[in-house]
């Protein structure tokens, strides 16, 4: 049976040292199986699942993934299937089934490297075509204006004024 008593730290560290295999050790060595664990899982998941989803433990055949929110679990339950059967042929061949569950603090650290990886816009917005309404275009919305309500015909003729004019340097709030 598990001792779950507390015990000092300087027992812990006395023990580690002295015999060179403790419960820091192990500790730390299940961390690092963890960790291994977690690059082979994002090595088979797509990239934008990467950010949103981390190992949270393995015990008795079991893989515990945790993702940010239910969005993101969806996704990972869609990638279940292959991901089991890839990691069963690949790393762990005892594994039994895979368990998701939801984390809300991933979602604050998958928003800082979504962040941080964003490649900010460069000033380069002026090289869109802009778009133009032809003569012949404005002619028409004319001409369907005059048989129109009064209401749809003054929100036509103001639309068909801006024939050859860019539609993105015009303000919505004209009168």
């Amino acid at each position: 049976m598990r001792d779950s008593r507390p015990q000092s730290l300087e027992f812990l560290f006395d023990s580690a040292s002295m015999s060179g295999k403790g419960p820091l050790q192990d500790v730390q060595q299940r961390a690092i199986a963890l960790l291994k664990l977690n690059r082979a899982v994002r090595g088979l998941l797509p990239a934008p699942l990467h950010p949103w989803c981390r190992v949270a433990n393995y015990r008795q055949g079991l893989l515990i993934l945790e993702t940010a929110n239910a969005s993101w679990l969806m996704r990972l339950r869609y990638e279940q299937p292959a991901l089991l059967s890839a990691l069963r042929a690949q790393i762990l061949p005892s594994l039994a089934s895979i368990d998701i569950r939801i984390n809300p603090t991933l979602a604050a650290k998958g928003h800082e490297i979504v962040k941080n990886n964003d490649i900010t816009p460069t000033e380069n917005t002026d090289d869109k075509p802009l778009r133009q309404l032809s003569e012949q275009s404005a002619e028409t919305l004319r001409t369907i204006a005059g048989n129109s309500p009064e209401k749809l015909r003054k929100i036509l003729e103001r639309l068909a004024s801006l024939a050859g004019e860019s539609t993105s340097k015009t303000s919505r709030n004209k009168k």
